[in-house]
């Protein structure tokens, strides 16, 4: 016996122009549509006499809301309505990790960007796009470099103002913001002024992208995109992996995009903010004992532009249970607490790699043996720094690391 399989789920973009900026097809899908599903704004776009549907807003929270909602509707025409492209920043992507991609047919529309790089003649292959969509303020950080064009996706009125005073705070307040607003409806507009310019309690229109380009102030920190960022960077009580040997690690722990990191032992968190700061889907979870240093992890996070770093606070390996699977391990102390080297070894798939530093003898006899019993890399690194003495120059040597390196087998 055959079934009919259901119907498609119609995904449908929209502008700020509303129903006259749709194409036919557009206008076909919603006007047959038995369900209607979106937004209020978007919603009230539609003329009721053109699409006689029945209306549904979304609920809040959204994302958990979806499967229950397409359910409730099954066996019917569905149309549901996105800002712009639903496939970028949209609700299209929810859906496919909803009903799978064989069960949507998604009508796009351009988006808030391509408009915006069309009014300001911008490559769009050549601009970042930052979403500050229920997404916090520092994830704007770790895309701000000097001479860069960025594209902010806005989550309001207020959200110009608070990057502004952002872009004041890490020394970027020369640089020029241009607020794009209502893009595509006869109602556009631009509004534009650098961050220093822009008053705190100045106000934009609801629906507006920010553009900016970056200008970095005189003196203001530059922090680069390869591992080892200064030390200085980092808020610290000494529990800091030195840059050196931080470049050294993330180099053997080898980030690759949408891998999950453990940082076991975070200090202060600087091995995981750079295994995120290496591309932006990468994940990581740092783990650390100390509720102090816990805090302090997640505050260097927010400071250099990773703030979506989990931090668990509790002891290793007790504090491991649960975590999802890593690609990749790090481990900074605590190698002779019993039990820990195995749980992470174990919980590494196939491929896995685990880097482990040290500064102790016991923990490095522990790495030793570990090397003659799984093979990788097992290497010293050492780090002299030159250092007035008197009135010349001599080296001042840093205790030397012991680093075990391994890529877990079949």
């Amino acid at each position: 016996m055959s079934t009919v399989p259901p119907p498609a789920i119609s995904v449908v973009g929209i502008g700020a122009d509303g129903w006259d900026g749709l194409p036919g097809e557009a206008r076909r899908t919603l006007r047959t549509a038995e369900v209607l599903i979106g937004g209020p704004r978007q919603l009230d776009l539609l003329p009721a006499a053109d699409c006689p549907g029945e209306r549904v807003p979304w609920p809040s929270p959204l994302r958990p809301a979806v499967p229950g909602l397409l359910a409730a509707h099954e066996g019917r025409r569905i149309a549901v309505l996105a800002s712009g492209d639903p496939m970028f920043h949209g609700i299209g992507r929810t859906l496919t990790e909803t009903v799978g991609a064989d069960r949507l047919r998604v009508l796009p529309h351009p988006s808030s960007v391509s408009y915006a790089c069309a009014r300001l003649g911008w490559p769009l292959e050549a601009v970042e796009t930052v979403s500050l969509v229920a997404r916090p303020l520092a994830s704007l950080t770790a895309a701000l470099h000097h001479g860069r064009r960025l594209l902010v996706l806005s989550e309001g009125a207020g959200t110009p103002a608070r990057i502004a005073g952002l872009l004041r705070d890490k020394g970027y307040g020369g640089s020029r913001l241009r607020v794009l607003e209502r893009l595509g409806s006869p109602r556009e507009r631009i509004v534009e002024a650098t961050a220093d310019d822009w008053a705190p309690d100045r106000a934009a229109d609801p629906l507006n992208v920010v553009a900016l380009d970056c200008v970095r102030s005189a003196g203001a920190p530059r922090l680069g995109l390869t591992p080892g960022l200064p030390d200085a960077a980092y808020e610290h009580d000494g529990q800091l992996t030195k840059r050196h040997v931080r470049a050294a690690t993330l180099a053997a722990l080898a980030p690759a995009p949408g891998e999950l990191l453990w940082d076991v032992g975070g200090g202060s968190g600087s091995i995981g903010v750079e295994w995120l700061r290496a591309h932006r889907s990468c994940r990581a979870v740092a783990v650390e004992r100390s509720p102090e240093r816990a805090a302090r992890i997640a505050r260097n996070a927010a400071a250099l532009g990773v703030p979506t770093l989990t931090v668990v606070t509790g002891p290793a390996p007790a504090a491991l249970a649960g975590l999802p699977a890593p690609d990749a391990v790090f481990i900074g102390g605590g190698l002779t607490v019993p039990g820990l080297l195995d749980t992470c070894w174990e919980a590494l798939p196939p491929g896995g790699r685990l880097v482990a530093n040290t500064v102790t003898l016991e923990s490095e006899a522990l790495l030793a043996e570990r090397y003659r019993e799984h093979g990788g890399e097992l290497i010293r690194l050492a780090v002299a720094q030159a250092v007035p003495v008197g009135g010349f120059t001599g080296w001042r040597q840093a205790m030397p690391v012991t680093q075990w390196s391994v890529t877990k087998g079949p």
